[in-house]
């Protein structure tokens, strides 16, 4: 195990919930009910059962998302740090290709910065000045985020055990060097069908999307799954999410990095 709390039976039984609420397709009751404490040690106990389930039965780790980003969000839910969840292989979609719906069971989705790694970042503490050296380039992204409990009713343990309510995710096609960005201004604008739905800038990404991931570094550095070469870090939302209906589409524009795109077939 990491450094988080050691698993229990009760940790266990809230990682089988949240798995079969993901094979079936039919939303679960919050975990919290079965945990010692609501703690993000608890939650990341659970999340790491999961994770290792999905390694074993051969799914590829290709990197993190950072949620929680939002100071908003924080005070509604009480914390005041971010948290991160696993992207693997089989979440990734293609950019402007369809997405099936019925994948998830309640999708919702946020534009972000994403940084692919060109270096490992392992042990710490990092400075920024580590991470910009690791960041191989920079591209748009849509995140797919979705929670397999019920109505969305979630604490902070619940939506870290519930891999920090990831989904999916869409990146752009054309990388960017960080060199001569200025993420923290940077406006990002998201379209469904034309229609401007989603609005902010990097500065809402814990003030700075390289503050998101500095932090990420951190966290993870001296765990078992440190941030490698070649890992995507989604770096959080710039600004609020959107709920999915089948048929949608979404197209999110991030100044200084272009655009990406998503449909819901």
């Amino acid at each position: 195990m990491t450094e988080w709390s050691e698993a229990t039976d009760a940790h266990a039984e809230a990682a089988d919930r949240l798995l079969e609420a993901a094979r079936s397709g039919k939303p679960c009751a919050p975990v919290r009910e079965t945990l010692p404490s609501g703690s993000a040690e608890t939650g990341y106990a659970v999340q790491e059962i999961n994770t290792r389930r999905a390694l074993d039965e051969g799914r590829r780790l290709v990197g993190r998302k950072i949620g929680l980003t939002s100071t908003a969000v924080q005070r509604q839910l009480g914390v005041d740090r971010p948290d991160f969840g696993m992207l693997f292989a089989d979440m990734a979609y293609l950019d402007g290709l369809p997405v099936p719906t019925g994948r998830f069971l309640q999708p919702r989705v946020e534009a972000e910065v994403a940084l692919v790694l060109g270096s490992d970042l392992e042990g710490g503490p990092f400075t920024v000045a580590d991470v910009i050296r690791a960041v191989d380039f920079v591209l748009p992204a849509i995140e797919i985020v979705d929670s397999r409990i019920a109505g969305w009713d979630i604490t902070l343990v619940d939506t870290i055990a519930d891999n920090a309510s990831s989904g999916a995710f869409v990146l752009g096609n054309t990388p960017a060097s960080l060199r001569g960005l200025e993420l923290r201004l940077a406006g990002m604008t998201m379209n469904r069908r034309g229609q401007e739905v989603s609005t902010g800038a990097g500065a809402a990404c814990l003030g700075h999307p390289l503050n998101a991931a500095v932090w990420l570094a951190d966290a993870l550095g001296r765990t078992d799954f440190p941030l490698r070469a070649g890992d995507v870090v989604l770096t959080g939302a710039l600004g609020p999410m959107v709920d999915v209906e089948p048929g949608d589409a979404f197209e999110a524009h991030i100044e200084g990095l272009g655009s990406v795109r998503t449909v819901f077939s």
